[in-house]
């Protein structure tokens, strides 16, 4: 399935799955803006993030959604039902398991070093979750990810690395 010239992307998959790189990469290529969900679940403060109320989350997830153009990138799958039914496209990474700890591993020191930039404090507390978190999303969420997403069976793509990404959108 190829969706020509999508201007609504809905972008899913565990950490380190490649989803904020895909979604910058797709927002220059298109012109589209992006965002993360941990940004719509997470005012993003000093010293602290304050998490939003579902109502304020729901509302602010409505308001990009109702836009023509966008791309959100994020793990959470409860509750943005009204961003895959509104997406032209849904593109889940299934990225290999030992793959993103390769990636949660690089993405530390990257971030200790400041050679990449973090929207949360990278403390070990946050480091190991990252490989809890990985583990979960393997075990846990990826099957009802899936179940979730045949709905939408007509507008999904799997892509399981840099080269199914590269072959689908060159």
């Amino acid at each position: 399935m190829r969706v020509e010239n999508p201007s609504k992307i809905h972008i899913i998959g565990s950490v380190g799955s490649g989803k904020t790189t895909l979604a910058r990469t797709l927002s220059s290529r298109l012109n589209v803006p992006y965002i993360e969900l941990d940004n719509v679940v997470w005012k993003r403060n000093k010293p602290e993030d304050i998490r939003r109320s579902d109502e304020e989350r729901d509302q602010y997830l409505n308001e990009i959604i109702s836009s023509d153009k966008w791309i959100v990138e994020g793990v959470h799958h409860t509750w943005v039902n009204p961003s895959f039914q509104n997406a032209d496209v849904i593109i889940l990474l299934d990225t290999d398991y030992s793959k993103r700890t390769i990636r949660i591993i690089k993405r530390f020191v990257y971030q200790k070093l400041k050679i990449e930039k973090a929207n949360y404090r990278p403390t070990l507390k946050i480091f190991r979750n990252m490989f809890i978190w990985n583990s979960y999303f393997e075990k846990e969420s990826k099957p009802k990810i899936l179940k979730l997403l045949n709905q939408y069976d007509h507008k999904l793509i799997i892509l399981k690395n840099n080269q199914d990404i590269e072959k689908y959108f060159n």
